[in-house]
């Protein structure tokens, strides 16, 4: 959810532009992720949200545990309860009138707490296509992850080597057109 919203920006989705320029656009993109608010987003949320994402990328940019465990403290906190088959769960509540926004802080940034906890801030990356400014955490096993989002940063760049390739090798012999070669 972290690098979703942080990719949503602007500066990544250079061909799109702000993927929440609106309320019904931050309600498209907090229902495609199962997060339904107790209220419609209002513009003041938007602002609030768009405020939140320049946070996380920060965070995301320069890992610091104290700053995002202060994300999470500022807006609730965590609690441990009793869990199914006796096992016990975490769970994290906002507290009381907590805005769109501090409730998204306080669910990004656990998130971010627990991705730092385990896999440690040299997984959290800036996507390593050419066109893209988008970031991502690396939760695969091996760590080798390149692309924040591998079926069209890494599909963009494996055509555009492919691509070059081809006219790299020159006109293939018994082809009439070069037209679809770029």
């Amino acid at each position: 959810m972290a690098t979703d919203l942080v990719n949503s920006a602007p500066e990544v989705m250079v061909r799109t532009g702000d993927l929440l320029p609106d309320a019904a656009a931050l309600t498209r993109f907090l229902a495609d992720r199962d997060l339904l608010p107790a209220a419609a987003p209002t513009a003041a949320d938007v602002d609030a949200v768009r405020a939140l994402r320049r946070t996380l990328r920060a965070l995301l940019e320069k890992p610091d545990p104290e700053r995002i465990a202060a994300l999470t403290t500022a807006t609730g906190g965590l609690e441990l309860i009793g869990g199914r088959a006796g096992r016990w769960e975490w769970r994290v509540r906002a507290r009381p009138g907590a805005s769109l926004a501090e409730e998204l802080a306080l669910l990004t940034g656990t998130a971010l707490l627990s991705a730092l906890r385990a896999l440690g801030p040299d997984r959290f990356r800036h996507c390593a296509a050419p066109t893209c400014d988008g970031m991502f955490v690396d939760t695969s096993r091996a760590g080798r992850r390149r692309y924040c989002v591998p079926e069209v940063c890494g599909n963009r760049v494996n055509v555009a080597a492919h691509r070059a390739r081809r006219r790299a090798a020159g006109p293939v012999p018994g082809r009439t057109s070069d037209a679809f070669v770029r």
